[in-house]
């Protein structure tokens, strides 16, 4: 089975209101563009330098989305194309990306990721440090980001971590700041490793 039929098979056992972000980390950008000629347009890369050789490369109009963690001195090597980054642990980072952001003058969406796993190298906020985020009032001065939403990676568990992310989201949901400029869309990722 080809790239073009396994998306297609993903896509049609996915919810209408769910979207597929192919991770494309280390695939070539070959198998991208066959995703892509199959009218696939959303991909995500752990690496930036991977995502900047693959975005100059591949077509522009590509929705590219960085999955892995981030440091804030390589958001500069992104900012002019990312859509969206999905993995946002802490108020520098995210003061960086409006920084760079900008400088193009454009909007970048992000995903405050919270740490849920067991083991101590996965990175993320714990609640209190995400409500401590959203309470800060620098965060009304940010406005080239949007936080649309939370992730947590977990290793693979019986417990429902599903719940415990919604929750996450809920609790980050009525933390906003309204009466801001910026519209929020919230979801909940949560990605098994």
């Amino acid at each position: 089975m080809n790239i073009q039929q396994q998306i297609a098979n993903i896509k049609e056992s996915l919810p209408s209101h769910v979207r597929l972000v192919a991770v494309s980390k280390t695939k070539p950008a070959t198998a991208i563009q066959e995703a892509y000629d199959g009218g696939h347009r959303c991909f995500g890369e752990n690496k930036v330098q991977e995502l900047v050789e693959k975005q100059e490369i591949l077509p522009k109009d590509i929705e590219w989305h960085f999955i892995g963690h981030l440091q804030t001195n390589k958001v500069k090597y992104m900012a002019a194309f990312v859509d969206t980054i999905h993995a946002v642990d802490s108020l520098k980072l995210l003061k960086e990306i409006n920084k760079q952001a900008k400088k193009h003058n454009r909007t970048i969406r992000c995903l405050l990721q919270f740490h849920i796993a067991t083991e101590s190298s996965k990175f993320g906020m714990d609640k209190d440090e995400a409500q401590a985020l959203l309470s800060h009032p620098d965060l009304a001065t940010l406005h080239h980001v949007d936080i649309v939403g939370v992730m947590g990676m977990a290793t693979f568990t019986n417990e429902n971590i599903y719940g415990y992310v919604r929750r996450l989201r809920d609790s980050c949901r009525r933390r906003q700041h309204y009466g801001t400029h910026r519209q929020y869309y919230f979801w909940a990722q949560v990605v098994s490793v």
